[in-house]
């Protein structure tokens, strides 16, 4: 996989992190009252609601360690200049040119083949036309 793949697949992954993080984060957390003129929220905390401190650690620690990687990444990149992208943009042109001029041939000589295989294809037919015995 190229790195500009890698790079593509390391925010995807930076992304989910992130919404499974805030979702989770919202839906585990507990119920706080928003202003004095409510009244106070009556939920029972459960155990899983007591333990929902590590959530967001281990959540966090994977979205970091995906920043990371993505990081590594980015500066994996190979550094060009202007000048050194357009060379590899004309090289990778007339590259392109010299298979479309090859692809042209290629497709020359299968349209010649077909129109000869057509022929021959006629030719059979037109004998076995003339072979067959009037009943």
């Amino acid at each position: 996989m190229d790195i500009i793949s890698q790079l593509q697949e390391q925010v995807n992954t930076i992304a989910l992190l992130a919404l499974n993080t805030f979702g989770t984060l919202q839906r585990d957390a507990p119920p706080v009252r928003l202003s004095p003129n409510y009244p106070e929220p009556t939920t029972k905390l459960s155990e899983e609601t007591i333990n929902i401190a590590e959530h967001p650690k281990a959540m966090s620690a994977a979205l970091v360690e995906a920043a990371k990687k993505f990081d590594a990444l980015v500066s994996a990149l190979p550094l060009s200049g202007e000048e050194a992208q357009l060379k590899k943009i004309a090289e990778l042109q007339a590259e392109n040119e010299a298979v479309g001029l090859e692809l042209e041939k290629q497709l020359k000589a299968a349209e010649q083949e077909l129109k000869q295989v057509q022929e021959l294809f006629h030719q059979a037919a037109d004998n076995c036309l003339n072979l067959k015995k009037p009943y």
